[in-house]
């Protein structure tokens, strides 16, 4: 599926204010939240989407940058626009936890288990659109690898799903650095976090926690879609030991083409026009992404100068309308000359007149003015 509008996972307007935002984010949170829903992986995954749709439209620079251009506008903004693994604000979680379990932020719940599978359940891959199956939505076929845990190790990659106390962290997860006066944590790299490490080997995956499967399906790609774009299709992650399952990432590449340029949904089109034609003004057929459109180029046009037909462009995979299509005259002049040509050009210069000659008149005043420099 499509990731959703942040707005419509939260059910609200798009002018709400931050009041309405954080008590639709309590009561989504409270409806979707893993201990209220054990077992329940469609309400699991609801709730990271709402979490996900919160931090953004809480944070009023996400939210501009959201609403103007979408989630791929919010890549380098600490949001990548697929899902997150933060929370929307831990004031706002955290009167969630106390309202469902009475106490303050993490004191009221249990503690959860440490992750013991080393690979995430989320995976990403990418696919390549042709220009033309990018603008008008397409069907294709993906062909991908996944990840399921060991049986015998449960994921774990220690024999037997034996695991031991980290001698690297202590059990901690972390391991401390200090530089200057500054201590910094940061994850165990030998557990990677777990606090644990096989004491031998599991032969049956080699130590990876993991095979590998192959699928091959069929996804919808919507209409509008651009390179950085990314789908996510529920459920067709990697699996964990205990039978969940993460969602796969479709990054799209787009190709360029030949005769179109894109810029986000607006389309740009170079049209050559030759200089007679800008002499005396023409009307012309050109090309559009739905069929024809009929050009009018007034006499005298510019060279590089833009013509634009709204709503000619591509449709917004957000929702927002359709881009343009902007049309930039070239002037085009001739190769070369043979005589005849050559003595009509110079009929038609000296039938202009002074007007043929606008340098002479310009440059006049300028040579006295020159010379008195030396003078």
């Amino acid at each position: 599926m499509v990731d959703l509008c942040y707005y419509e996972i939260l059910s609200v307007s798009r002018d709400a204010d931050k009041s309405t935002l954080k008590k639709a984010y309590r009561k989504m949170a409270m409806k979707y939240h893993p201990d209220k829903n054990p077992g329940n992986k469609e309400a699991e995954e609801n709730f990271k989407h709402v979490n996900e749709a919160y931090q953004v439209l809480n944070d009023e620079e996400k939210r501009s940058i959201y609403d103007r251009h979408g989630k791929q506008g919010l890549e380098g903004h600490g949001q990548g626009g697929g899902r997150s693994s933060g929370f929307g604000g831990f004031d706002d979680l955290g009167s969630v936890f106390e309202e469902m379990f009475g106490g303050g932020f993490g004191g009221g719940s249990q503690r959860r288990e440490r992750k013991t599978y080393n690979y995430d359940l989320d995976t990403e891959i990418q696919i390549d659109l042709e220009f033309n199956e990018a603008v008008f939505g397409c069907k294709k076929d993906v062909n991908y690898n996944y990840k399921t845990a060991c049986k015998k190790c449960k994921g774990t990659g220690a024999k037997g799903g034996k695991l031991s106390t980290c001698n690297s962290c202590q059990g901690q997860g972390q391991v401390h650095m200090r530089q200057g006066f500054m201590t910094f944590a940061q994850t165990c790299p030998h557990c990677q976090g777990s606090g644990q490490s096989a004491a031998a080997s599991c032969r049956d995956c080699d130590a990876t926690g993991y095979s590998e499967s192959n699928e091959t399906f069929e996804v919808s790609i919507p209409e509008g879609v651009n390179t950085g774009n990314r789908i996510r299709v529920s459920q067709k992650g990697n699996i964990a030991p205990n039978g969940s399952r993460g969602d796969l990432y479709i990054s799209i590449q787009v190709q360029e083409d030949s005769h179109f340029v894109r810029h986000e949904d607006d389309i740009y089109l170079e049209v050559p026009v030759f200089f007679t034609q800008i002499a005396l003004g023409t009307t012309m057929i050109i090309p559009s992404l739905t069929g024809e459109l009929e050009l009018k180029i007034p006499a005298n046009t510019k060279d590089k100068e833009h013509f634009t037909f709204r709503g000619e462009g591509v449709k917004s995979v957000n929702g927002y309308g359709k881009g343009n299509l902007i049309v930039q005259i070239k002037i085009e002049y001739p190769k070369s000359v043979n005589n005849e040509q050559k003595e009509l050009l110079e009929q038609l210069q000296e039938s202009f007149g002074v007007e043929s000659k606008p340098h002479e008149d310009g440059f006049s005043t300028m040579f006295d003015k020159v010379k008195n420099w030396f003078n």
